[in-house]
C-alpha cells in the first residue's frame, strides 16, 4: 500500500508586491501553488496510491471568490475518477473561523471534525486514520491529548496540524510533544504547519513533509510531499517527491578583493548557473548575496540600484527566462586599503571618520520615523505588504538608508583622494 502525505498547500497565496519588480515573473509565481497542487494530483494517479493525506493549510485564508474552491473540487474529481480518497484536516489558515465561503467537498474527500478527534476506518486496507482540524485560527491547546489510542491490528495514522514542540518561524499552534505522539501507539504521524521538510522520528514515523511550493526567499530548496510505502503493517519507505514549479534559492557570491563592479559581476555567473542547474528546469527565484571585504565595497553600496539591475540583466542572459533575481543583498565590508585611508591623520581622514561614525540615536530615529509616517501611509498597499514590504518609517529601513548615504559620501571622497 502507498499513500501521499502533503501539507501547507496555501492555494492561491496572494504573494503581494511582485508588481514593483521590473521583469518579475508575476503570473508564474502567483500560479505556482496551483501548478504544484496539480503535480501532487498527477503523482497520486501515477503512483496508484490508496489515499492522500492533507495535513492543514490547504488554503491561505478566506477565498477572494469561489474560484479557489472550484479549482480544488476539479482536482479532487480527478482523484475520484482514479479511485483515490483524500483525508483533510483544517490548519490555522483554513480554520472553520477563517473560511466564510464554502462548497460541498466531493464524495471522495473526508474533512475531519474540528470539535473533537475523529477516526476513519479503512477496513479493506487495514488502516485507521485519526484527525482533528482547527476550529479557530489560533489553537493553543495540545489536541493530541484527546486523540484515541491506536486501533489494535490496524495501521494507525495521526493527521495533525501542529508546531510540535516549537519550530523557528512558526506560530506555536496546537503544541505537543514527541512523547505525547508516541503514547497514542500509532505507526505514522502525518504533520503539517512547518514549511521545512523534517523527519522528526522513525519509531514511530513522525514527519513534516514541508509545503508543496515555496512562496518567498525564506522557503528555500526542493518543496513537495512524502510518498509512503507500507508493507505488512510497517512503514517500508518515506520518500520526498518534489512538486514545486518555482525554486527559491539564496546564491552567495564571495567578492573578496574585487576592485571594480565589473569584477563583482564576473563572479556572479558561476553561482547563478549552479542554482539553475540544481532546479532541474524549474524557474529559479534567487536572492543574490554579495559577501566579503573588497575595495569595491563603497561603490557597491553607493550604486545599489544600478548593481541590482545589472544582476537581473545578467540573470536574463544566464537563465534564458528560467532565472529571476528577487533581491540583491549587500553584505560586503570595506577592504584594508579603505580603512587605511580613513585612518589618515589629515583633514580628509577626519572627514571620512566623521561620516563613518555617523549614527542615529533612538530619539533622532523616532523623530525621523514620525516625519515620514504620513508619507508611508500614502504608498500603494502592495508596496507595504509581503515578505519584502517597503515601509520608510521602519527604524531598520532608515538605518539602511543612512548606511547607503554614508557609502555614497565615502565612495566620492575616497575616489577624489585616490585621484590626488
Amino acid at each position: 500500500m502507498k499513500f501521499i502525505h502533503a501539507a501547507d498547500i496555501h492555494l492561491d497565496s496572494p504573494l503581494r508586491g511582485l508588481e514593483r519588480y521590473e521583469g518579475a515573473p508575476t503570473e508564474e509565481i502567483r500560479g505556482a501553488t496551483r501548478r504544484a497542487f496539480e503535480n501532487l494530483i498527477q503523482l497520486a494517479i501515477d503512483e496508484e496510491v490508496a489515499f492522500v493525506l492533507l495535513a492543514g493549510d490547504l488554503y491561505d485564508g478566506d477565498w477572494k471568490d469561489y474560484n479557489t474552491g472550484l479549482f480544488f473540487t476539479r482536482q479532487m474529481s480527478q482523484l475520484q475518477d482514479a479511485g483515490v480518497r483524500v483525508y483533510v484536516v483544517a490548519g490555522n489558515h483554513d480554520a472553520a473561523s477563517q473560511i466564510t465561503k464554502t462548497l460541498r467537498p466531493p464524495a471522495n474527500v473526508h474533512v475531519f471534525a474540528t470539535r473533537a478527534p475523529e477516526t476513519v476506518l479503512l477496513e479493506k486496507l487495514g488502516v485507521a486514520i485519526h484527525g482533528q482540524g482547527f476550529p479557530t485560527r489560533a489553537v493553543t491547546e495540545d489536541l493530541t491529548r484527546r486523540y484515541p489510542l491506536a486501533v489494535p491490528d490496524l495501521f494507525n495514522i495521526g493527521l495533525l496540524h501542529t508546531s510540535l514542540d516549537g519550530r523557528p518561524g512558526h506560530e506555536a499552534y496546537a503544541p505537543c510533544s514527541l512523547d505525547g505522539l508516541r503514547s497514542r501507539g500509532y505507526q505514522y504521524w502525518a504533520l503539517g504547519h512547518v514549511h521545512h521538510r523534517e523527519v522528526v522520528a522513525m519509531d514511530p514515523w513522525v514527519v513534516f513533509p514541508g509545503n508543496t511550493q515555496g512562496r518567498h526567499a525564506r522557503e528555500l530548496g526542493s518543496k513537495g510531499c512524502s510518498l509512503v510505502t507500507v508493507e505488512a503493517g510497517r512503514v517500508e519507505s518515506v520518500e520526498h517527491r518534489a512538486l514545486d514549479v518555482v525554486r527559491w534559492s539564496v546564491c552567495s557570491v564571495d567578492v573578496a578583493d574585487a576592485k571594480t563592479l565589473d569584477e563583482v559581476y564576473d563572479r556572479m555567473g558561476p553561482a547563478l548557473a549552479e542554482a539553475v542547474g540544481e532546479a532541474e528546469g524549474r524557474l529559479v527565484a534567487a536572492r543574490l548575496r554579495l559577501e566579503g571585504a573588497c575595495p569595491a565595497h563603497t561603490s557597491l553600496r553607493a550604486a545599489r540600484e544600478q548593481v541590482t539591475n545589472e544582476c537581473r540583466s545578467l540573470a536574463g542572459m544566464i537563465g534564458s527566462g528560467d532565472l529571476w533575481i528577487e533581491k540583491v543583498v549587500f553584505d560586503t565590508r570595506r577592504a584594508e586599503s579603505e580603512d587605511a585611508a580613513i585612518a589618515r591623520d589629515d583633514a580628509l581622514g577626519g572627514l571620512l571618520r566623521s561620516i563613518r561614525d555617523l549614527e542615529l540615536d533612538t530619539a533622532r530615529l523616532s523623530k525621523l520615523a514620525e516625519e515620514v509616517e504620513d508619507l508611508g501611509a500614502k504608498l500603494p498597499v502592495d508596496l507595504r505588504l509581503g515578505s519584502d514590504a517597503f515601509d520608510p518609517s521602519r527604524p531598520e529601513y532608515i538605518r539602511e538608508c543612512l548606511e547607503d548615504v554614508k557609502a555614497l559620501l565615502l565612495e566620492r571622497l575616497l575616489s577624489r583622494g585616490r585621484a590626488k
